[in-house]
This record gives structure tokens, C-alpha cells and sequence, in this order.
């Protein structure tokens, strides 16, 4: 176990509310993965009062120090396997390349009421991998996605109204017992998260193409512009259009990393398609051919503000 050690680090005050003196709707709720989302979704908990103890599982002991000083958990630790052991529901906020090992390390050790769930950005491959290695407890495990987020990442990033009027996906499988899904959703909604349930297969297309490929085109601008001699005046000069189009690639590499190895299917094809919008362009500025460039971004600026302005 570890204690938290006293700083000046800002502790978030969760002000609760009770639902009433009865039991309340997770007594013990695991968190594998104390960052950005397993933090908010802990702590939005705690700010409605479903969850008695919060008990956090992290590599990093001191990601693990910051959750407990900012009253993110109520207790820390490293073992997985022993931390399960008293759960009642177990909540899976690590990059989606660490679920099949910790699906493996849990397994065994999960109580049979237990209810798993998971935040994962990838949902095919994380069933899947729930599947093999869960065992007798898939059928209380609830895949979901929460659509929120920021480019900060870690416990200290964490605050609970993350998910207020964000769209929460939620997958439940053929063979996942309707009480388990119940309880994952009446949390969700708890957090303020608006749900949609979805196909695995839809899910990865969906966010293959509005999530994963902004993240890798953000990476490789801000790669193109760091290349060469006088990138450092370059960037310096750069003002809030470049600063807006690349905020994501301050995201955590590892897991982007996991997320666009485990959707590639859904991601080169994409590339594919995005290479070939820029190869038009290209060819409409070598051209000097100020029509069609117009026509393209004119195209682009209606379909922003249809679908991504008003919303």
C-alpha cells in the first residue's frame, strides 16, 4: 500500500451526495489505470455518493501519490490481482495494449459478483482479449468508451465533471448479464454521460476515423514542423492556428501508440484517403489553380459548420 506524502499539490474537494443512508451503488470500486478518465470517472462517483471506497491501481507510484493526496482513491497499489480481490466493480482506464495481461493478472482473483468494465478507445480487440482470459467473469464484463477527454494526462489531470454531457459508448455482448450492464450504465449516467450503445465493429470504424486519424495527422504536423534548420524559430513564431490544430498531440504517446496499433485495419485505409486529399491539394497549389483550392476548403467549411460547429 502507499501513503500519500504531504506537498502543496490542490486537493479537489468532492462534495457528497448521498442517494441515502442505504448501501450505496459500488461499496468498492477498483481503478486499474488512475489517470485522466479512471480519475474522473472516481471522482464523479464520489460527488454523487455511489461509491463507498475507491482503491487505485498504477505503475507509477508516484501518479499513485498524487491520486491519493488529491482524494482521487482512498487507497493505493501495485498489485492488481491482490487489489480485485474485494471489488466490486473493477474499472480498466490503462492503455488498451496492458488489457490482455491485466485481464490475465485479474482473472483468478476477481470475487464472483464482480463487474468489469473498461474505457478503452479500441473496443474490438479489447472483447476480444476480455474474452480469452476473463473466463467464467466475461459475462459481467461491460465494454464501454467514454468521449471525453483533454491532452493532459495522469491523476493530477483528473476532475469530476469530465464527463457532464459527454457521449458515453456502451457495449454490451450477447452473453453479458443484464444486471452488470445496468450498474455500469446507472454509473455513467451518475457521471452526467449521455449513452449510446453500439456495434464493436461500428464503434472502431466511427472513431478510427473522428478520433485515431486526428491524433496521428496532429503528430505528424507538429514532427514536419519540428524537422530542419530553424524549426525552433518557426514554432516560435507560431500562433494560435497551429496551437489549436495540434492540442492533441500533447496527448500520451503510449496510448496513442496502443490505440492506433490495435485499430490499424480501420487507420491505414484512412491514411490512405487523407494522403489523397493532400495530394489534390498539392497538385492545386503547383497549378496555381485557385478555384479548386477554393472549392475544396469551401467543401470543407460547410461540413464543419453542419456537423462540428452547432453542436
Amino acid at each position: 500500500m502507499i501513503k500519500a506524502k504531504t506537498t502543496r499539490q490542490t486537493t479537489v474537494k468532492v462534495k457528497a451526495k448521498p442517494r441515502s443512508a442505504a448501501k450505496p451503488l459500488i461499496n468498492q470500486l477498483v481503478v486499474i489505470g488512475v489517470g485522466l478518465i479512471g480519475g474522473s470517472f472516481a471522482l464523479a462517483l464520489k460527488q454523487a455518493g455511489l461509491v463507498r471506497q475507491v482503491v487505485g491501481v498504477g505503475r507509477s507510484r508516484q501518479n499513485l501519490r498524487v491520486a491519493l493526496q488529491r482524494g482521487v482513491i482512498d487507497r493505493a497499489e501495485t498489485n492488481a490481482a491482490r487489489a480485485v480481490s474485494t471489488a466490486d466493480m473493477v474499472f480498466i482506464g490503462a492503455p488498451v495494449g496492458q488489457m490482455p495481461g491485466i485481464f490475465a493478472q485479474i482473472a483468478d482473483h476477481l470475487p464472483a459478483h464482480t463487474i468489469i468494465t473498461d474505457a478503452g478507445s479500441t473496443k474490438q480487440d479489447v472483447i476480444a482479449a476480455a474474452r480469452a482470459h476473463l473466463g467464467v467473469h466475461f459475462k459481467r464484463f461491460v465494454p464501454a468508451h467514454p468521449i471525453a477527454g483533454t491532452e493532459n494526462s495522469g491523476a493530477a489531470a483528473a476532475f469530476p465533471e469530465l464527463f457532464q454531457n459527454r457521449h458515453l459508448i456502451l457495449l454490451p455482448q450477447p452473453d453479458t448479464q443484464a444486471a452488470a450492464t445496468r450498474l455500469v450504465r446507472a454509473a455513467w449516467t451518475a457521471c452526467g454521460a449521455k449513452i449510446t450503445r453500439l456495434d464493436a465493429a461500428e464503434h472502431d470504424a466511427i472513431f478510427g476515423a473522428v478520433s485515431h486519424l486526428p491524433h496521428l495527422v496532429a503528430f505528424a504536423l507538429v514532427n514536419l514542423l519540428s524537422q530542419g534548420q530553424g524549426a525552433g524559430r518557426r514554432l516560435g513564431f507560431s500562433g494560435g492556428g497551429l496551437r489549436d490544430t495540434v492540442r492533441i498531440a500533447g496527448s500520451s504517446p503510449e496510448m496513442w501508440r496502443d490505440i492506433c496499433v490495435a485499430n490499424r485495419a480501420v487507420l491505414v485505409p484512412l491514411l490512405t484517403g487523407y494522403t489523397q486529399q493532400l495530394e489534390r491539394m498539392r497538385s492545386a497549389l503547383a497549378a496555381a489553380d485557385g478555384d479548386a483550392l477554393e472549392t475544396m476548403f469551401r467543401q470543407a467549411q460547410h461540413t464543419r459548420e453542419r456537423w462540428l460547429v452547432r453542436r
